[in-house]
């Protein structure tokens, strides 16, 4: 009988890697860490493997400059994001009448919380998230069909907080896990 691996989180690139030592290095340069505190943590980043192995890393860190709100409008069409794509910390989308795709499965997710707030008066989105990755849509208001979320069947956690908020009239969601 063999037995199944704890953690089900997908592995992480050299590049989420990098991202997480330039963050330490930046907050020991603020005085935000000690050197001490900063060995340590080096040392976890660079042998993590999953989402959650670099969340203590980096949680009691500051959020560092997000630069400006990413916005996207749409009348009609397609919005989409896929692949490994760089997540802004904000990301606020209208779509009119158009499909919005966002796939964050394999982007690079720098924060520990992403805000997404959708305006979806007609159209239709579907948000793809991490295995390892929670999410609240508490802030969301509904008039005809409220989101479908299929959560994920075995929960690994430690990954990115993704919060969506907005409004959507007539539009529709679908949020779900990598691998669902």
């Amino acid at each position: 009988m063999t037995s199944m691996p704890q953690d089900m989180s997908p592995r992480i690139s050299d590049d989420h890697r990098d991202t997480a030592i330039e963050r330490l290095q930046e907050a020991f340069a603020e005085g935000y860490i000690n050197r001490e505190e900063m060995d340590e943590r080096l040392q976890v980043a660079l042998t993590a493997k999953t989402h959650g192995d670099l969340v203590p890393v980096l949680e009691s860190l500051p959020d560092k400059d997000t630069g400006p709100t990413v916005a996207i409008e749409a009348l009609g069409g397609r919005i989409q994001r896929r692949g490994g794509w760089r997540v802004p910390r904000t990301f606020k989308i209208k779509s009119e009448y158009g499909k919005v795709e966002l796939d964050l499965s394999q982007a690079i997710i720098e924060y520990p919380v992403i805000d997404i707030e959708l305006r979806l008066p007609y159209g239709w989105a579907r948000i793809v998230l991490p295995r390892d990755a929670t999410v609240d849509y508490e802030g969301l208001s509904a008039e005809w069909k409220q989101p479908v979320y299929k959560a994920r069947r075995r929960g690994s956690t430690g990954g990115p907080h993704i919060r969506i908020s907005g409004a959507m009239e007539y539009g529709r969601l679908k949020i779900r896990h990598r691998g669902r």
